[in-house]
């Protein structure tokens, strides 16, 4: 790869590194640069820009990025299209995420132009949260370092997120004379909570005196009743193999893997099993909800990943938990783990087909209606797809029957294309992080159109209006960031949403297409034969 300062004769192809100001406006950093693109900086008095060209051996960063995001992640992942060499995993479930830590190092070590970052092994995600992210730091990557990338994650990928079962959890909580009815109640509410959070229920629960008799026979029955896994909440700390509850463990026919463990708190933890039912004696600070110890094997159990006596002495290092007088809590002022967001389609399909003679949605391209194809790619890419109706409502809906998109119907769709936006954007649904507005009659724009401009969408870094461009040509749809949907519902008038543009240009990104699919719509017959063509 070719990098640094080049004069604009040689930079057609190239890929601007910084932003570049011209008569008309700016090419943003990372734009190809075309021959018109030339002409118009040269008019304009630019003569030389920082850019980058790719040589024969390169392979472009978002094209790298893709092809390592594809394997890295298993089951409980999905991969999110790449932008500006940057492709994200999220996870698909409620779980725990799985990282093979080592192969991430030896991955990381090829090469400073490749970067793969995870969450913390064993991390405690929620659907559609971020589990890691491939980034090209450069514009390219060298063939033989992505080579050897894929080879070391080759058919055994290097993340993946075990969800959560549903599991049915006996708890048996022990008494001595002394023991406070408080305390057991303290002890209960505590890990339902816990086992609630982790998806599972808390199925039964027992309070017998603290001995081995009475501790094993609740266990015996327990598992008679299909409980999975077993908690033991003793009255007393365990402090040997041959304390109450390991040896109540054993007469139940069963063994203690470990005793004890190198986190602090959780240090006095037992875990054993009887059978294949793990069993688990919960250390006394665990009546406290902070994290500890138990909570780390806890999650692991509840997600059906085996727990080994090795894994249990490995949980060392980083195995001190308490807070310090001097130290600011490191689970104080978390930062929101970065998610997935949730985009709804808004498909404007309301309009008057004034210029086609006959409602061009439901003239029919490739053997269905258009507003069907139309709407069949968005909804593979969006959450939620709001079609707005206007003219010849009912056969619109007729054409869409069977698809699970909600319909809006703007009684006042002839008074312009901002009534339909005004009614699409309304009907969004609490939590919707970003609208997708698209026009019914281009039905050529694929789903993965609408997951390139999601890949780009990051409010955080200005790029809140992500906008699909062929050839230096801006198309539709366009998605829009939450910010932006109460100056959408004020438009008036026969206007779309693309007159905000020049008040907000900082907030767009052109998101590059591979073909002029984003450009074509079906306002005349002439169109429509070019289209079907």
């Amino acid at each position: 790869m070719i990098f640094g300062e080049m004069p604009l004769s040689e930079a057609q192809g190239a890929i601007l590194a910084h932003s570049v100001k011209h008569q008309a406006g700016m090419f943003k950093k990372g734009r190809t640069l075309t021959a018109d693109d030339i002409s118009l900086l040269e008019a304009s008095g630019v003569t030389a820009v920082f850019a980058a060209k790719l040589g024969a051996a390169d392979v472009p960063e978002d094209e790298a990025a893709a092809a390592v995001a594809k394997i890295v992640g298993a089951h409980g992942t999905l991969a999110q299209a790449p932008f500006t060499g940057r492709a994200n995993l999220h996870a698909t479930a409620h779980g725990l995420a799985i990282v093979d830590v080592d192969r991430v190092r030896a991955l990381n070590r090829l090469h400073e132009s490749l970067t793969l970052a995870t969450v913390q092994p064993f991390a405690i995600v929620e659907e559609r949260e971020m589990v890691a992210t491939v980034k090209v730091i450069p514009f390219a990557v060298p063939r033989p370092v992505l080579d050897r990338a894929l080879a070391i994650i080759g058919n055994t990928p290097l993340v993946r997120v075990e969800a959560f079962r549903n599991k049915r959890t006996g708890l048996v909580i022990t008494r001595l004379p002394q023991t406070k009815p408080s305390i057991i109640a303290k002890s209960e509410d505590s890990i339902r909570e816990r086992i609630t959070a982790l998806g599972g229920t808390l199925a039964a629960v027992s309070v017998v005196p603290h001995g081995i008799a009475e501790v094993s026979a609740a266990i015996t029955a327990f598992k008679a009743q299909h409980c999975d896994p077993i908690l033991v909440f003793g009255a007393s700390a365990i402090v040997d193999r041959g304390d109450i509850i390991p040896m109540a463990v054993k007469n139940a026919g069963g063994g203690v893997i470990h005793l004890g463990m190198p986190v602090d708190p959780g240090n006095l933890m037992m875990f054993g099993a009887v059978g294949n039912v793990p069993v688990i004696g919960v250390p006394s600070c665990a009546r406290s909800p902070k994290l500890n110890g138990f909570d780390w094997v806890l999650a692991r159990v509840m997600a059906d990943v085996p727990v080994t006596r090795e894994d249990i002495m490995d949980m060392g290092a980083g195995g001190l938990l308490a807070e310090i007088p001097t130290r600011p809590s490191p689970r104080e002022g978390r930062p929101k783990p970065q998610r997935a967001p949730r985009v709804a389609a808004v498909i404007l399909a309301a309009g008057m087909s004034s210029r086609m003679g006959s409602n061009k949605l439901l003239a029919d391209v490739g053997g269905q209606p258009m507003i069907r194809r139309t709407v069949a790619a968005m909804r593979q890419a969006a959450d939620q797809s709001i079609i707005v109706t206007g003219r010849d409502a009912t056969a619109v809906e007729a054409a869409l029957e069977g698809l699970p998109v909600t319909f809006v119907h703007n009684p006042d769709y002839a008074e312009g294309l901002s009534t339909s936006l005004r009614a699409g954007i309304s009907a969004l649904t609490p939590g919707t992080d970003a609208a997708l507005v698209a026009l019914g009659d281009m039905p050529l724009v694929s789903a993965e159109v609408v997951r390139r401009l999601i890949a780009a969408l990051n409010p955080a870094e200005h790029r809140s209006i992500c906008v699909p461009v062929f050839k230096g040509e801006r198309g539709n749809p366009v998605l829009w960031a939450h910010q932006h949907f109460e100056a959408l519902k004020q438009m008036t008038g026969d206007r779309g949403a693309r007159v905000l543009f020049d008040q907000l240009n900082d907030d767009i990104v052109e998101v590059a297409m591979p073909d002029a699919a984003v450009l074509r719509d079906a306002d005349t017959p002439e169109a429509l034969a070019g289209m079907l063509r």
